[in-house]
Parts: structure tokens; sequence; C-alpha cells
């Protein structure tokens, strides 16, 4: 088998990618600490939002700016690790990092005040979630966006901002936006869960590999010189990505499926012991609050 390192450091490491990131983190620690004091309703930055925030910009960089980007070109099964790590572990790690004053700054633009209305709306987040990440995996859509840069790129911010919609009913903490609570928010988990199984299932029980991207020489060709550049994909003369894995194409496609399922599960189930011990949390504050107004009267 050969190995990665052969795509250079370029393409291994995406250096501007990484610069980018910097300057989006430095820019967040700015706004939230040193210039913190411009916005009358700020609040200080606490550490654990501070080293959320850093945490989720490095997980960005680890699957779209690392050779794990290369690998996920070569390998299905880390595309899908890739997919569920964007779109599952990322945003809520985001969503709480971000402080609630500059959540509602960012909710007075109206444009975003209106998306974040119409799409956070339980229904309609589970819906469009589930929908774009089904028909993106629909095989002539895959590959049709694999083999456009822009499309690839566009798809997978789209699907970023939406997987942050699915999530905010669930995660933010701004008390005017909870439009959930309790029971709501396990059956919404559990709606989620159901509504991300055909996507997988499709993926796992098929009998032949579904994606010309990692089949097809010619497209597999086509997609690889998107990711490390046209100059050094066709100086290398490779033939496709069984030269990276001894893995069959059909059973790299069914551990991808198996993966992304058993991380949803996951991730979903450490969410759900979180909403639970909350609604615990609160159904007993509230009692005790409740014992509380009683005594008095009680008394008298």
């Amino acid at each position: 088998m050969l190995g990665i390192e052969m795509f250079g450091f370029k393409a291994l490491w995406s250096p501007y990618f990484l610069c980018t990131l910097i300057v989006i983190t430095v820019l967040f620690y700015l706004l939230t600490i040193k210039f913190r004091n411009l916005f009358p309703d700020s609040e200080p930055l606490t550490k654990k939002q501070g080293i959320l925030f850093f945490i989720s910009m490095a997980l960005i960089y680890v699957i779209k700016g690392s050779p794990l980007d290369v690998m996920a070109h070569l390998m299905f099964y880390v595309h899908m690790i890739q997919m569920a790590t964007l779109l599952l572990v990322i945003p809520p790690i985001f969503i709480i990092s971000v402080p609630v004053w500059v959540w509602r700054r960012l909710l007075s633009v109206n444009i975003i005040k209106y998306l974040f209305t119409f799409f956070t709306k339980p229904l309609i987040a589970l819906i469009v979630f589930n929908g774009l990440f089904s028909f993106y995996h629909i095989p002539m859509i895959f590959d049709r966006v694999m083999q456009n840069i822009w499309l690839h790129a566009g798809y997978s911010i789209v699907l970023f901002i939406v997987a942050i919609f699915m999530w905010w009913p669930l995660i933010n903490q701004l008390p005017e936006h909870q439009t959930l609570n309790g029971l709501k928010k396990v059956g919404y988990l559990f709606a989620d869960g159901i509504l991300i199984t055909p996507a997988c299932a499709l993926i796992i029980f098929a009998d032949t590999s579904l994606y010309a991207t990692y089949s097809d020489p010619a497209v597999w060709g086509k997609v690889m010189a998107l990711c490390v550049g046209p100059a050094t994909f066709n100086n290398l003369n490779l033939s496709g990505p069984e030269l990276f894995s001894s893995m069959s194409l059909v059973h790299d496609q069914q551990l991808g499926g198996v993966l992304m399922k058993v991380m949803q599960e996951i991730i979903y189930g450490v969410i759900l012991a979180h909403v639970f011990f909350e609604w615990f949390r609160k159904d007993q504050e509230e009692t005790n609050q409740q014992r509380e107004d009683l005594n008095p009267s009680l008394i008298k």
C-alpha cells in the first residue's frame, strides 16, 4: 500500500485554511475579551466557552485541513467519520462556546433572525437537516458534488449551517429561544435518529459500490486532482484508491455507514443523558420551590 505523504505538505496540511481558522479564532477572542467593553450588554467570556471555541476550531481543521481530508478522498469510511464530526460533534460545541450576548447581537440582524426563526422550528430543522444529508449521499448527487470544488465547499457549508439549526433547539442557552424542553427534547432526539437511519441503511446494506468517486478511476482522478492540485496528482500516475487500502470498496462503504450510525447513536446518547439530567434538575428545583411557597401557608 502507498502512503499519503506523496501528496506533499500543502495538500496534507492546508496552510491557508489553517491561517484562516487562526484569524477567526483571534478575532473571536479579541471580540469577547479585549473589545467586549464596547458592547454594553456583554458578559465576560468564561473559561469553558474559550476552551470549547478553540476545540471547535481545532476539530474543523483536523477534519477539513489535516491529512484526514485527503484520506476521506481515498476511503469512504474516513469520509463518514469526517461528516459525523462536522455535523454531529462540532455544531453543539460551537453553539455553547459562543456567549449568549454574541448570539443576541447576531440575531438582531434581520436576515439572520429570520433564518433562525424559520429554520430552527423543530419540525423544519429535522426535515431540512436530514433531507439535505440524505440528498447529499444519493450516489449521483454525491459524485457530482465531489467533482466540483465550489459545489463541494458550498454544500459542506450549507450542511454545517443546517446542522447548527438542527442542534439549536436542543443546545442554545438563550431563554427566549427555548422552543423545546423536557420530554419534547427527548422526542426530538429520537425523531432525529430515526430520520438519519435510511441514508445509513442504504450505504450499509448495499452489496455493490455506490459511488463512482471511489470506484471509477476517471472520476476518482478528477476528485483527487481537485483535492491535492492537478499538477501534483498528474505527476503521480495513480490508478485508484485501492492503492492506499487493503479493504474492498464494498466493505469500505459498509464500514462508513456503520461508523456514521454508531457515532450518531453515541453522540445522541450523550446529549440525551444531558437533557434528561437537566430536566430532572429543573423538576427538582421547581418541586423545592413549590414546597417553600407552601410552607408559610401551612404554618398559618
